[in-house]
């Protein structure tokens, strides 16, 4: 087994082939997209809340890539979403996994792709390509416990509740998915 907490990373990953979707790394053609994402009110709702527009397009390179750990979900050709598997920092996980090295899951969807089974599907992919990418690696994911559609997605990809607390003026769950 690798010691993740040491091995970095490889990135950026071949593209990613599900069902319906492809995982791979942005491209500039999905910087409209991205920007809609992070500025929709409804994608913000459990993130606290949605970026200022301006202040985000004069933030984002024209060609926003060279992220290790974003994954822009497409369907059809068109960016619908993103995943993220970035370092877990917290201390929160440390009695499961002492030697750190843990990933976070995340991932955010254009709200006309929710309620289809994308992030599910998505998210269990950039799992499986982790878990051989990095063997040994444990995941945490965190969302707000007012956001029952991605406690249903946690559970479906396998994440066991580890821990609640409050942060951003809101109740957060903190699961994790151990390697095995």
């Amino acid at each position: 087994m690798i010691d993740s907490s040491t091995e970095p990373l490889p990135w950026p990953p071949a593209p990613i082939r599900t069902a319906r979707l492809l995982l791979r790394e942005p491209e500039a053609r999905d910087r409209a997209a991205i920007v809609e994402l992070f500025t929709s009110p409804e994608v913000g709702t459990y993130i606290g809340g949605a970026r200022p527009r301006e202040e985000f397009e004069q933030q984002l390179p024209e060609v926003p890539q060279g992220r290790p750990g974003l994954l822009v979900v497409e369907l059809d050709g068109a960016m619908i979403g993103v995943v993220t598997l970035d370092p877990h920092d917290s201390d929160r996980l440390a009695h499961l996994h002492p030697g750190g090295g843990a990933r976070e899951l995340g991932y955010l969807f254009l709200p006309h792709a929710w309620g289809r089974g994308y992030a599910t599907e998505a998210c269990a992919a950039a799992l499986e390509w982790l878990a051989a990418a990095l063997p040994g690696t444990p995941v945490a994911l965190t969302t707000q416990t007012a956001n029952t559609a991605s406690l249903r997605v946690a559970a479906r990809l396998g994440f066991t509740e580890v821990d609640r607390f409050e942060q951003y003026g809101a109740r957060q769950w903190l699961g994790v998915r151990l390697p095995g």
